[in-house]
């Protein structure tokens, strides 16, 4: 049966310079699974203030928010929690009565797979990029007890931040670098882009990594987890990373946590596009 939108329905919405069609499948399949209110779409724009005021003037309960907004939203918000206010980037807005409160839900995706995956804690790792995403990547993989690591980043300003905070070091490109973890936290991979067809890590540091993590999305199989799987590599690829921070901005949104099996659907229903 064909849901039927009415005035009480409830928006929530994504913001992304590229926008996908994972959290608008994800979000929608969970909603109709469960007969909740509630309609999903995917949204980018050019003027950021703008669109937060949007969010605010007409009630939209969430917002997930993606490359490049991260941390740009934040002076936009009325307050950040915890899990956002540490790693100063926002993933997810929740629209309360007009008062935005920003959360991050990378974070505990990232510490989650790392044990799910059980990736040893004394390999040293090996971060590409510096942005919001990349912030919370590194945090996750510190507290989860990776104490070695190198930050890279062209950026020589955010990149050396980054690997301070976190005890790491930092360096402009991968020349030279060993890692037995490598993470991919750039767009380089991701569909529609410049370097779509490029490779994060070349493939001797790919041979030689015990462990390779890219956390782009679209594709699941990006040139980088392509290229670990052929050399045999344990792969943690975006596609797990998308579905466990979505699955939290779902309870964030509308107070419900769906069962295991649920979720496992909607996460396949959501990639099949």
């Amino acid at each position: 049966m064909k849901k039927t939108l009415s005035k009480t329905t409830q928006l929530c919405m994504s913001l992304s310079a590229r926008p996908g069609n994972f959290g608008t499948r994800f979000q929608n399949f969970l909603y109709d699974a469960l007969d909740l209110d509630f309609v999903y779409k995917a949204f980018t724009t050019t003027d950021l203030p703008a669109a937060i005021g949007g969010i605010r003037a007409l009630g939209i309960r969430g917002c997930a928010v993606s490359m490049p907004f991260k941390e740009a939203v934040i002076p936009l918000l009325n307050a950040l929690d915890p899990s956002a206010g540490v790693l100063q980037s926002v993933n997810t807005i929740v629209n309360d009565g007009g008062f935005l409160r920003g959360y991050n839900t990378d974070y505990l995706a990232v510490r989650h797979l790392l044990d799910v995956h059980q990736v040893p804690r004394d390999l040293r790792v090996a971060v590409r990029g510096s942005g919001g995403m990349a912030k919370a990547v590194t945090c996750a993989l510190r507290d989860a007890g990776f104490t070695t690591g190198t930050v890279v980043a062209r950026n020589e300003a955010t990149g050396r931040a980054l690997a301070t905070t976190y005890g790491y070091g930092w360096q402009p490109d991968t020349a030279g670098l060993a890692a037995g973890l490598v993470v991919n936290v750039t767009p380089i991979g991701m569909t529609g882009g410049d370097e779509s067809g490029d490779l994060a890590f070349s493939l001797g540091l790919i041979e030689r990594a015990h462990t390779v993590f890219d956390v782009v999305a679209i594709p699941v199989e990006t040139p980088l987890i392509v290229a670990a799987r052929a050399a045999g590599k344990p792969v943690i690829t975006g596609g797990e990373v998308i579905a466990l921070q979505a699955l939290e901005q779902f309870v964030l949104y509308t107070g419900v946590r769906p069962d295991p099996d649920l979720v496992a659907e909607a996460a396949a229903f959501a990639r099949a596009a």
